[in-house]
């Protein structure tokens, strides 16, 4: 993510434009505050009639009157307290609402790179915590903005209707105040950025444990993640009440000052000033009453400086680039040729090539088994014809059209995938075969996939059959079984072309054996690429491709590179070694 840093203000401008998405809410949120923060100043304002008429002349008018006003003022601040709060929350929820689906759409649609590269600590604490924190920030400033700045206005009006000279005089204190708050408001927004991080570290350990339990427990690493949370979770502590010193500081301070203008005004009023006991009152309360905004509006601050930090990183990235998709065409029906000219690759700020000079062509149908160490470029081979990644050099072609002339959807519609790392949701043993697009496919042939994955054995014993919950990632299921969904899943799209990167690995051999046996028939009009380190596994393939540092050095059926006596030749008499 490499946008532009924006300024405090544009990222407040963007969170509030979210807010007036709802303007018809945020009227009548602002008619109540506008109510509730003119009683501020009436009540004030009425301490003068209650003291000088009231109290010391009994006026029968004035005490007629005073207590319905009264009654009448504190109604109208309940009910215009209730209708700003009602809207403001209703429209805050919204605003979450609406950035959570936005990031996460967002996220939906980059690129594998920015997920290779980023922490999923950090991205989930995007769419909780930090999202959460800038809708309520930025609800509660439009809040405080608009109540309280309209009872300062307020108060300081009627002040200077009482006396300007006193009013004048306290505003003497104004420029000592917005020091305070301009230097609280600079370290706050900088301690901010730095409570985000730390959040996001917490997220990243506490994720990679719950994740890696077993290896932890296996490997006694329990100490040792307890001191990386423990580190991490002490950092955020420490910024967290850096943060909140900053904030307790900047407050009381702001109040001291409005305190010193008070005492000043005290003074002066009672020598020079000539007076009446409610007016003199009336006054002094408006002062009082002006601590609560001020303070608001002070705490405001720090609270908008923390969705500022958190808003940049949101905003940062929705305006990251989404996965290119520039194609225009697509192909219906796909046949599965697939052709590599001159294909090179390397990886985002590296030097070496992964892939050099790649050209294959696959006719439909075509069994093609990648071999070779780790590290050769068999899974980053495989991976650009999804695009996941993007070739460097060169050209890939589907039934003869360049895979960037083809609309994403339309390409990998036509791709089944099955990975190293087995991916299933906590959702039923149906939907996991039937995910996606699949949703819709008839029970007959959810289960006839199951079956040609010999899966179905195991999820008719399982408590509730397809409609089972398996847990986070398949954990109620063992390996294997896991393994067996993902292989239904693929076979049920009977998409043109199958990429199986290691697909058996986590099966017994008899498993394997049906498996194999099971693909061997519903593949064959499948083009089909197979990665596999256990060379058993592939001899059947119709053409077999041993790679090395990036390059295709054999290819050919097994049969014709075990006679040729190279690098096929000697991996599998050392596979054959090792298992016998």
């Amino acid at each position: 993510m490499t946008t532009p840093r924006t300024t405090g203000w544009q990222v407040y401008r963007r969170l509030v434009g979210y807010a007036l998405g709802y303007w018809q809410y945020l009227a009548l949120a602002v008619v109540g505050l506008v109510i509730s923060a003119a009683t501020q100043p009436l009540f004030a304002w009425g301490l003068e009639p209650l003291l000088d008429k009231a109290i010391l002349q009994r006026d029968p008018t004035t005490i007629a009157w005073l207590p319905v006003g009264i009654l009448a003022l504190f109604l109208a601040r309940g009910l215009a307290m209730f209708l700003s709060g009602y809207y403001i929350g209703l429209i805050g929820r919204e605003v979450t609402k609406t950035l959570r689906d936005q990031v996460f759409g967002h996220m939906l649609r980059m690129p594998v790179r920015f997920f290779e590269a980023s922490q999923s600590g950090k991205l989930l604490s995007y769419v909780s915590h930090h999202i959460e924190q800038v809708s309520n920030a930025s609800i509660r400033g439009i809040t405080t903005l608009v109540q309280d700045s309209m009872i300062i206005v307020g108060m300081l009006g009627m002040m200077l209707w009482k006396s300007w000279q006193l009013t004048i005089g306290m505003l003497v204190i104004v420029p000592l105040i917005a020091v305070i708050v301009v230097y609280a408001t600079r370290r706050l927004r900088h301690l901010s950025h730095k409570v985000q991080d730390s959040v996001g570290d917490v997220t990243q350990i506490a994720n990679e444990m719950i994740r890696g339990y077993k290896v932890v427990r296996i490997f006694n690493g329990e100490q040792y993640e307890a001191q990386r949370f423990n580190s991490a979770n002490e950092r955020n502590i420490e910024l967290q009440m850096k943060r909140m010193v900053t904030e307790l500081l900047s407050t009381p301070l702001v109040q001291f000052m409005v305190a010193v203008a008070l005492a000043a005004m005290v003074f002066v009023a009672t020598r020079v000033e000539t007076l009446s006991p409610g007016m003199f009152m009336s006054f002094i309360m408006s002062m009082i009453l002006l601590l609560t905004p001020i303070r608001n509006l002070t705490q405001l601050n720090a609270q908008l400086q923390t969705a500022i930090a958190a808003g940049e990183g949101i905003f940062e990235l929705l305006d990251s680039p989404t996965e290119p998709d520039h194609g225009t065409q697509t192909l219906t029906p796909c046949h599965g040729a697939v052709t590599f000219r001159d294909v090179s690759f390397v990886y985002p700020a590296t030097d070496k090539p992964v892939l050099s000079h790649i050209n294959l062509t696959v006719q439909p149908g075509e069994k093609i088994a990648l071999v070779g160490k780790s590290g050769s470029g068999k899974t980053t081979l495989v991976n650009l014809l999804p695009r996941f990644h993007d070739i460097h050099s060169g050209e890939i072609l589907l039934d003869g059209v360049p895979l960037q002339d083809l609309r994403l959807h339309n390409l990998r519609s036509h791709i089944a995938y099955v990975g190293q790392d087995i991916v299933l949701f906590n959702d039923s043993v149906r939907n996991n075969i039937a995910y996606g697009e699949m949703r819709s496919v008839s029970d007959e042939h959810v289960r006839a996939a199951a079956q040609a994955a010999h899966a179905l054995e195991f999820i008719e014993k399982l408590p509730h059959g397809f409609d089972t919950l398996i847990g986070d990632n398949g954990v109620m299921l063992s390996g294997g079984q896991r393994q067996r969904l993902s292989i239904a899943r693929a076979i049920l799209s009977n998409a043109p072309i199958l990429i199986l990167d290691e697909a058996t690995s986590a099966l017994d051999t008899e498993s394997e054996r049906h498996i194999q046996s099971a693909l061997d028939n519903l593949l064959s009009n499948r083009t089909t690429f197979m990665i596999a380190h256990r060379l058993s596994t592939i001899e059947n393939a119709d053409r077999i491709l041993v790679m090395q540092d990036g390059v295709i050095i054999e290819s050919g059926k097994h049969s014709e590179l075990l006679a040729l006596q190279g690098q096929y030749a000697r991996l599998h008499a050392l596979q054959f070694h090792d298992e016998t």
